[in-house]
């Protein structure tokens, strides 16, 4: 069994990016030495190229904010539970800017290991884009770390670390990018983040749940399946020489849960909570409203391991944007939300009291929040209101507004993406081949991209790319995390116009951590 982990690989990836700050470092985050060579041909994550392209976007009014990572005991309502957070807050607080505005964040380390910050769905400069290993060093407890960007394009995003498993704890938080030049019309806005919850449910913690997955179905004590599988990893990578944590708490792999929507097997993890900005059903956030009051809301997965199907009790929600782009509307009863993705959608609100419910897809359980505009009894936790079984919208019906459309055009190269693994071994992977930030898939500025996802797996995954947005095909909708079903093929292009190095990878977090990540890198 290979005793060589993935910190000690992912230190490579700092002298791979090719020349400048990250090129001059010599080993990892945590100062071992590297454990590969370094690739050469490819741009580096701060390099010239990078600032270039950054200085395309211009400078803005600069909008400060101070993030600090640390424990904290939240009140999930009703369950109080020790865990980690940007404050002492479930989400963090909102971070709330205009396209065009430049973006400083402090990010304070009080966690007890590294950590970092990635700006999930904007196309931002690569160095900032906050993966250990690969685009900077990771932030190492009681430091800080700067990020400087500018935000160029309006939308529904989020913030998380991408360190380790560290996003199915509380850290987490919305990033709303406002329009200047807003074309819909509305009263009010609800910004909705639904999440998993395990971190300090009886004894239960993340590592402890990879640990106890990384075993396989078959329970093989003490197995890493490739050596890369368990454990508290930084920058998606567990540390060299650390141990792997033994699986904490009651067991929390989940059996038998399926969902012919999500094309078989539903999700690997038995959550006990399911939450709706940060609170449990049996005490659920209320919002407030007038009857006739147009209301904006903008939904955001940030589970780690549950797709969600919403519905709005006693409302039709019009769809505008998904991923942060325009859509053309499309009225519907209920959305589909894969891990990563994110949907705005308008209301008019009716008279009463209404259960908005989040079904955690294919795990017979729900979260909830309650739309309040006049008197009655608020619903309670069972709610289920009717438009669950309605008419159900996913992104592959649905069609990019003209105003944001790709430009038809020939894909210049593509690249197939086989999506591989399972639950008996626990060894995601893609093409096969677990993560390591040396091994990349070339691309070149200015190019159209096809990326011809596989499903080769009876898994699904919703597939995200960093720095960069794709289309679905037909003229669908532009989007930065797709889900990919059990045995299908999807091939999504884009434009390569960001130059750097990306991470790929599923966003159900225990896959990426078990090896299902890989990196597109721009040439020189």
């Amino acid at each position: 069994m290979s005793s060589t982990t993935r910190r000690a690989v992912l230190g490579a990836g700092l002298a791979a990016a090719g020349s400048g700050l990250l090129a001059a470092c010599s080993g990892s985050p945590d100062g071992r030495p590297a454990a590969a060579a370094p690739s050469v041909g490819y741009l580096a994550p701060d390099g010239e190229e990078v600032a270039a392209a950054e200085a395309k976007r211009g400078t803005g009014p600069v909008r400060e904010v101070e993030l600090t990572a640390t424990r904290a005991r939240l009140d999930l309502g009703g369950r109080t539970v020790d865990s980690w957070a940007y404050g002492d807050r479930l989400p963090g607080r909102e971070i709330r800017v205009t396209a065009g505005d430049t973006l400083a964040v402090t990010l304070a380390n009080h966690l007890p290991e590294a950590t970092s910050l990635h700006w999930h769905g904007l196309a931002l400069r690569n160095d900032m884009d906050g993966v250990p290993g690969l685009t900077q060093r990771a932030v190492r407890p009681g430091a800080s770390y700067a990020y400087r960007f500018t935000v160029t394009h309006p939308g529904t995003y989020w913030v998380h670390p991408h360190s380790g498993v560290q996003q199915d704890r509380g850290l987490y938080a919305p990033l709303i990018v406002e329009d200047p030049k807003e074309p819909l019309s509305y009263d009010k806005e609800w910004v909705v983040v639904l999440d998993d919850w395990v971190d300090g449910v009886d004894g239960s913690t993340p590592d402890g749940v990879l640990a106890e997955l990384s075993r396989g179905m078959g329970g093989m004590e003490g197995m890493d399946h490739g050596g890369h599988g368990m454990g508290k990893m930084s920058g998606m990578a567990m540390g060299a020489g650390q141990s792997s944590p033994a699986p904490a708490g009651p067991p929390r792999m989940m059996m038998g849960a399926t969902s012919p929507l999500l094309g078989g097997d539903a999700g690997d993890v038995a959550y006990p909570h399911y939450l709706v900005n940060g609170r449990t059903p049996d005490a659920p956030e209320t919002f407030t409203a007038k009857p006739g009051d147009r209301i904006r809301v903008r939904f955001v997965n940030a589970g780690g391991d549950t797709a969600f199907r919403v519905a709005l009790g006693g409302h039709r929600m019009t769809v505008t944007h998904t991923d942060g782009f325009p859509v053309e509307h499309a009225e519907t009863d209920a959305l589909l939300l894969g891990m990563g993705e994110r949907y705005d959608v308008l209301v008019e609100a009716g008279d009463g009291v209404f259960p908005l419910t989040a079904l955690a897809e294919g795990k017979k359980a729900a979260a909830l929040a309650v739309l309040r505009t006049g008197g009655g009894r608020a619903p309670g936790a069972a709610a289920r209101p009717r438009e669950l079984d309605g008419t159900l919208l996913t992104a592959d019906r649905l069609k990019a507004d003209r105003s944001v459309r790709l430009r038809g055009r020939r894909p210049d190269r593509t690249i197939e993406l086989d999506l591989t693994g399972s639950m008996a071994k626990y060894d995601w992977a893609v093409n096969n081949r677990k993560y390591a930030p040396d091994q990349r898939y070339p691309v070149a500025a200015g190019e159209r991209v096809r990326l011809a996802f596989v499903n080769r797996t009876t898994m699904w995954h919703p597939m995200h790319l960093h720095g960069h947005t794709f289309a679905l095909p037909g003229g669908g909708p532009r989007k930065d995390t797709a889900i990919v079903r059990p045995g299908a093929r999807l091939e999504v292009d884009f434009d390569a116009d960001n130059p750097g190095l990306w991470m790929l990878h599923c966003h159900n977090v225990y896959h990426a951590e078990s090896g299902m990540m890989t990196v597109l890198g721009y040439r020189r």
